[in-house]
């Protein structure tokens, strides 16, 4: 196949997500599972979150069509969600508590793989996490809880990362949380898609906080919430939210 014929294949598209916000789906073969966020700011876009290292090429893409990238804002600084930012020559922003792990290089620290069930897996994601890791950025600027970006409040929401961070405009009570939760199991091929989830307690720096930040996005009572990875939460976000958090109670 073509070089051509096969990049048309392969490259991601946006979608709409909300008035000003779309999301591209990167990762192959599909379905793909990595959510990044472009959302219309002043004349060009932020990107909330960078995806894998592949997706760059298509994010600056779009970028320029919709005006051109002025910043991204990284949710938290794991290999998945940085890993373009790199290649696309924008300033880098992220929690305060997220620059040194955003700016270091190798896999993350806290990562304890040997605790997920899936031998496969055991064997797999430390291959997945070099491949998809653009390597480390160099952080321009923070954003804590409160502060405004492009119409959105930051709200911080730790415990799968220190510094995660996640989105939220009032208006239309839409959330963009990157991995606050997941609506799919990391651990099956392919992917199975469901109801809200807390991360696995292999990938977290501190399940508890994990589970309040949860329960945190759900006190708001969002009507859309966005994740990091594969599909919406829709319909009754507050109460699936709420369950996700019970259902982990006792993991650590």
């Amino acid at each position: 196949m073509p070089a051509r014929s096969f990049r048309k294949i392969t490259a991601p598209r946006l979608e709409p997500v909300a008035r000003g916000v779309w999301v591209m789906r990167g990762g192959f073969p599909p379905p793909r599972t990595m959510n990044v966020y472009l959302i219309e700011d002043d004349g060009g876009v932020t990107l909330f979150d960078a995806g894998i290292e592949a997706m760059a090429p298509w994010i600056a893409e779009a970028a320029t069509r919709l005006g051109g990238l002025k910043r991204i804002v990284l949710g938290h600084g794991h290999e998945d969600h940085r890993g373009a930012a790199p290649g696309l020559g924008a300033p880098v922003l992220c929690h305060p508590e997220e620059v040194s792990y955003a700016e270091a290089a190798g896999p993350t620290p806290y990562f304890e793989i040997e605790r997920l069930e899936s031998r496969l897996f055991r064997k797999l994601m430390p291959r997945l996490l070099h491949e998809w890791d653009g390597g480390p950025v160099e952080v321009a600027g923070t954003l804590s809880e409160g502060d405004e970006v492009a119409g959105f409040e930051v709200k911080h929401l730790p415990g799968h990362a220190p510094g995660l961070i996640g989105f939220w405009r009032e208006s239309d009570r839409l959330a963009l949380v990157s991995d606050t939760c997941y609506t799919l199991d990391p651990q099956t091929l392919p992917p199975r898609f469901g109801p809200p989830r807390l991360p696995h307690a292999a990938y977290n720096w501190d399940s508890v906080k994990a589970r309040a930040s949860v329960r945190k996005l759900a006190a708001l009572e969002p009507r859309l919430v966005w994740a990091g990875h594969a599909d919406p939460v829709i319909g009754d976000c507050r109460a699936q939210l709420e369950r996700a958090a019970a259902a982990a109670e006792g993991d650590s």
